[in-house]
């Protein structure tokens, strides 16, 4: 939408995608599609060459008339590109019985560092602070369970799918940049496992997915879709 408000201003513009068949029904005027997953549009972390032949390959689009256009970008060798992010699903569940609330808690002693130290968080979708996210927490249990789920910050044009999505994420956000704290040079695979086999959150954020999946709202089930990665 932003695309098409700048091109009728007169405005060449060019996107990344990452998620081919959204980019065919929302038809932008030009977009260049790129096999990488979440997290990496630009192919692998600290690969510049990589890096600027994606951004190349992006700005290539722009003198071509508005389409839309959808290119492929070609990256060469099968193993040039970011490795998939590890799914829950392939890492063995060993969380100890602990409460959720009191190790994000602690968590965040962390995560205060991380921030004193690089003063960049990908802590932010829900709007809440990680200071209230004991609340965050009970309230993800609640739906776990199946028990009435609300928090007082989500805001009012914000759906409940959406919401739990978000919620979810920023736990995921706050431990990953924890544990940059805690073990230096971990890599970003040794975390996942560590997230999803030995943390009561990553427990919950499963148990979570779980209940969207089976839900009959098909809100639901979409928002579930990759919330386990």
């Amino acid at each position: 939408m932003v695309s098409r408000a700048l091109e009728a201003g007169g405005l060449a513009t060019t996107s990344i995608s990452l998620v081919r068949e959204h980019t065919v029904k929302i038809k932008p005027p030009r977009a260049l599609w790129v096999p990488f997953p979440f997290g990496s549009a630009l192919g692998r972390p600290n690969d510049r060459d990589l890096q600027r032949r994606v951004i190349q390959a992006a700005l290539d689009l722009l003198p071509a008339p508005a389409g839309p256009i959808l290119r492929d970008f070609s990256y060469g060798e099968p193993d040039e590109g970011p490795p998939a992010p590890l799914q829950a699903s392939a890492v063995a569940v060993s969380a100890p019985a602990f409460d959720a609330a009191m190790e994000t808690t602690q968590m965040r002693r962390y995560h205060e560092q991380w921030l004193a130290r690089t003063g960049a968080t990908a802590v932010g979708l829900t709007g809440i602070p990680p200071a209230r996210f004991r609340g965050v927490i009970r309230f993800l249990e609640a739906f776990a369970e199946g028990r009435p789920a609300e928090l007082r910050e989500r805001p009012p044009d914000v759906p409940l799918p959406v919401f739990l999505r978000r919620c979810a994420d920023d736990l995921k956000a706050m431990y990953y940049e924890a544990r940059m704290v805690a073990r230096p040079g971990t890599s970003s695979e040794e975390i996942a496992r560590w997230f999803w086999g030995e943390t009561a959150t990553g427990a919950l954020v499963r148990r979570v997915k779980e209940r969207m999946d089976a839900s009959d709202d098909p809100a639901l089930r979409a928002a579930g879709f990759g919330i386990a990665r």
